[in-house]
């Protein structure tokens, strides 16, 4: 006789914090990519939006520890087994690797987070020796800072379009499985068996990110803008 299928309920996954960050992330993204290709005045939107990325990125370490159960890099840390496991479609009863981030997910998500920070560390060194001049490059030997502009633009811009153009591939495969990413990252809740544990998303958790997102942007204006 067929087991009755799962009571599924809805869950809040993706708390708002971490949404807001998704997808302003991805605006700050398409805007620098638009602004460097423009170049010009263009390049001080280039500039701003760098350093909108710099703080993104310091709020997202930040809430990787104190966010909702779901965003904390302890629910996305996955040991070598375990994705080994997940790309045998082997998991283990009460894994719950398709709740947040998948183990395929994870490795996705601190590439790009690891290839942006790299992106950003190049780009406030940088001499293009024509017009643009990073804020911190004051600081670096002259060699170091042609060095960073040249894989600021070359490897490191392509790397980076083609780590984003993957991601948005695999959601898009996800979406056509039914696992409705898109949805989840946009209300923030997903349709999960029922018992699955619940990110929390209350007034006292905004109220906390709005707090470091500001304590991040002080700290990013600071460094940009300090004397030498």
């Amino acid at each position: 006789m067929p087991e009755p299928p799962a009571i599924r309920t809805t869950v809040r996954v993706w708390d708002l914090p971490t949404r807001l960050f998704h997808w302003t992330l991805a605006a700050c993204l398409v805007g620098s990519v638009v602004s460097a290709k423009v170049g010009g005045n263009a390049m001080n939107w280039h500039f701003r939006l760098g350093y909108a990325v710099l703080a993104l990125l310091a709020f997202r370490l930040l809430w990787g520890f104190v966010g909702g159960r779901w965003s904390r890099f302890a629910s996305f840390v996955y040991a070598p087994a375990t994705l080994w496991r997940y790309l045998r479609g082997q998991a283990r009863p009460g894994e719950r690797l398709d709740v947040g981030h998948s183990p395929l997910g994870a490795l996705s998500v601190f590439a790009l987070l690891a290839l942006l920070a790299l992106q950003v560390g190049t780009g406030l060194v940088a001499d293009d020796e024509i017009a643009n001049v990073g804020p911190l490059n004051r600081w670096v030997a002259t060699e170091t800072g042609l060095r960073a502009t040249a894989w600021h633009k070359g490897w490191g811009q392509w790397l980076l379009l083609g780590l984003v153009g993957l991601h948005l591939a695999a959601v898009a495969a996800y979406s056509a499985l039914g696992r409705g990413l898109i949805g989840a990252m946009v209300g923030g809740d997903k349709q999960l068996p029922a018992g699955t544990p619940a990110a929390e998303d209350s007034d006292r958790t905004r109220a906390l990110a709005a707090l470091l997102a500001l304590a991040c942007a002080a700290a990013v204006a600071w460094l940009v803008t300090a004397p030498g």
